[in-house]
């Protein structure tokens, strides 16, 4: 299935998504505040990018309210790196206007209000993978053939 990077600073929200998530299948990262997610993607806190992690996410579900740094800041740093600027990001808040702030941006498929559905997060996560550009086609330009590094 998907790997799916969780962000929020309540572990047991992270918890909950965890265990509901993997339940689908899905492989799933943690990271408790905004540089940590970051730092999950491979980009550096306070500006350019690192190396590349193992795994990049195919979704971020990311909390708003965080310490060291908000979502909105994290999602305009994902924004601004050719690495993460096409990862779906769904928005989870416990605080219901904060869509307002994401209200305009491309990158956001999903903004949900905590407490949420699981049935609304599967709808959400199957509708950012869905949005997910595909790979390149093997053969492609930039495409690595099999067995070459």
């Amino acid at each position: 299935m998907a790997t799916i990077l969780v962000v929020d600073d309540e572990k047991d929200t992270v918890g909950l998504l965890r265990y509901m998530l993997e339940k689908d299948g899905h492989q799933v990262l943690e990271a408790f505040d905004g540089e940590g997610a970051l730092k999950a993607v491979g980009l550096d806190p306070a500006g350019g990018e690192g190396a590349a992690p193992p795994v990049l996410p195919d979704i971020i579900l990311l909390d708003v309210m965080m310490p060291k740094m908000d979502g909105y800041s994290v999602y305009a740093r994902l924004q601004q790196s050719e690495r993460t600027k096409a990862i779906p990001v769904v928005v989870l808040t416990a605080k219901g206007k904060m869509w307002e702030l994401f209200e305009n941006a491309q990158g956001v498929t999903a903004f949900m209000e905590k407490p949420f559905d699981p049935k609304y997060l599967r709808s959400h996560v199957k509708e950012a993978l869905a949005k997910k550009p595909a790979p390149p086609p093997s053969g492609s330009p930039g495409a690595v053939p099999p067995g070459k590094p």
